[in-house]
């Protein structure tokens, strides 16, 4: 595939990179509220058992799903093929962060429900899209 095509990319593209990656970092942020000590003794109640009692797994598929999302988003935007298998990576955390919520809170905490559920429709529009603009010939 040569550079003229690779340059044909629509502007919807860079939309949709922005957004998500932007929205990925504040998972990034989130993680790091939550590594904080100081930060988490702001969070109300029902959170901090789910948080406190996390086992490292979790921590690790949480880091995961976050860093590895962002880091699909700078691969996408910069137009490397790769980032499909990033955002499979970061699925995965996805899906193992909720095993673990699913294992403290049970379906009781809808607010911790509905942030994991977005972050996973994202992470699967982002591994279609991916394929769409591989398909598409805007990934090298």
């Amino acid at each position: 595939m040569d550079d003229k095509q690779l340059k044909k990319t629509h502007w919807s593209f860079w939309v949709s990179g922005a957004i998500t990656l932007l929205f990925n970092i504040m998972g990034v942020l989130n993680f790091f509220v939550q590594m904080d000590p100081e930060s988490l003794a702001a969070f109300p109640e029902h959170y901090r058992p789910i948080i406190e009692g996390r086992p490292a797994w979790a921590t690790a598929a949480f880091a995961l799903s976050v860093f590895g999302a962002s880091l699909g988003c700078v691969l996408l935007l910069l137009k490397k093929a790769f980032a499909l298998h990033v955002f499979y990576a970061s699925l995965l955390g996805v899906v193992a962060s909720m095993m673990h919520i699913f294992l403290v809170a049970g379906f009781s905490s809808f607010e911790v429900w509905i942030g994991v559920l977005i972050q996973l429709i994202v992470n699967a529009f982002l591994i279609w899209y991916s394929k769409l603009t591989e398909n598409k010939g805007w990934l090298g």
